[in-house]
């Protein structure tokens, strides 16, 4: 009997392509909590977040024998989640903004001490409102590096694009929302 928990990723999906079909739940509880707190990130409705993750998983099983067990599992279940919550705010036409409170202080560094309670809620407030703002094209690298802590060579995976790109967009980001929050914050 294969002890399913000591599998790695890629080879847990040769054994549910070739032996038991019922092991991919294993997938599932590796991976949902980590993809609906992703997904939560871009579409800020934990409803809809739930159904773009079961989603995701019931296409990623239909297509598993598609899957190349030399790549990582994680960057292809990744990209399917951030494939179908694009859809879905493309669909649905609206703004999305992130949960900053983990990454306020290196995007946006006044030089005040923003430990403070009244200040820290007042930056965490500016920031919010200062990434409805910022570009899809830098929020979801931003979100991927610092919310859900991914590499730049698993980002460039999710998102299909070279990893220079991936640094380029994150430092890019950085700084327009920086710029964004200063004028927002003189405005």
């Amino acid at each position: 009997m294969v002890d399913i928990k000591k599998l790695s990723d890629e080879e847990l999906v040769t054994f549910v392509i070739e032996e038991e079909k019922e092991a991919y739940g294993e997938l599932v509880k590796r991976y949902q909590d980590k993809l609906v707190r992703y997904a939560n990130y871009l579409l800020q409705d934990i409803h809809i977040t739930q159904d773009i993750v079961q989603d995701s998983f019931i296409k990623a099983f239909i297509n598993l024998k598609g899957f190349n067990t030399k790549k990582k599992f994680s960057s292809w279940i990744y990209r399917i989640v951030h494939n179908e919550a694009i859809n879905r705010i493309k669909r649905d036409k609206k703004q999305i903004s992130l949960d900053t409170n983990s990454w306020i202080k290196e995007v946006f560094d006044s030089g005040e001490d923003i430990e403070a309670d009244f200040e820290r809620e007042e930056t965490v407030k500016l920031v919010r409102g200062c990434l409805k703002k910022l570009p899809y094209d830098y929020r979801s690298p931003l979100t991927l590096f610092y919310l859900e802590e991914k590499s730049y060579e698993e980002i460039s995976d999710i998102l299909k694009m070279p990893t220079s790109t991936v640094g380029t967009r994150i430092r890019r980001g950085k700084e327009k929302l920086a710029e964004i929050c200063k004028e927002s914050n003189n405005g």
